[in-house]
């Protein structure tokens, strides 16, 4: 399998941590969506990362989509296998990934010129990320899709937003509002799958 990612995007580090935890072989192409030779369209249509090249040569995207493909394949199960019991850490990894959506359109705004910049936008996508860091400590708290015993896809996806807020908005100081968070992802950070593919400096 080849894996084609930028190092620094929340949604392929989900899959890379997925692969590591699941112990699945691949290889890594880095490759970033917005630059003039970028091959990403080859692979995804829409110019986005991570996709994901099977052996057979068919090639996934999203990431919650190459997620759930992982799980035909084997290895450790990052998603319960009852479809029920699978919703809720579905959810969480949705919840997630939709704070990081918001964190990746608040940092491409705040790229543009100071005045081409819309405030009400970034500040749209702010107030998202706030409410969106609320439900996931409601959700942890409930152990609603994620912060079991063992790992799964939800935990994941949430470490890798965390970061991502970490890596481009430390400013934030997520942890401070959110002690119950913090705590958790400290130890989720600590496994050497989130070590390994923390983003290089900014």
């Amino acid at each position: 399998m080849k894996l084609v990612v930028s190092l620094t995007s929340p949604y392929a580090r989900k899959i890379r941590i997925a692969l590591a935890e699941k112990g699945l072989p691949f290889t890594l192409e880095v490759d970033i969506p917005w630059l003039p030779d970028t091959s990403v369209p080859s692979y995804n249509p829409l110019g986005k990362v991570p996709a994901l090249v099977s052996d057979d040569g068919e090639v996934w995207y999203d990431s919650p989509v190459i997620a759930l493909y992982l799980e035909t394949l084997g290895g450790v199960p990052l998603m319960p296998a009852e479809r029920v019991a699978c919703l809720p850490v579905r959810q969480t990894e949705a919840l997630a990934d939709g704070i990081s959506d918001a964190a990746v359109a608040v940092f491409l705004e705040s790229r543009r010129p100071p005045e081409q910049q819309d405030a009400a936008s970034i500040e749209r996508q702010l107030t998202k990320i706030h409410r969106g860091l609320a439900a996931l400590e409601e959700r942890l708290v409930q152990r609603k899709g994620f912060g079991g015993i063992t790992i799964n896809i939800g935990d994941i996806a949430v470490g890798c937003t965390l970061g991502y807020l970490d890596f481009r908005f430390a400013h934030l100081h997520w942890r401070s509002t959110h002690a119950t968070l913090a705590a958790w992802a400290a130890d989720l950070m600590a496994r050497p799958s989130f070590v390994d593919t923390t983003p290089p400096p900014a």
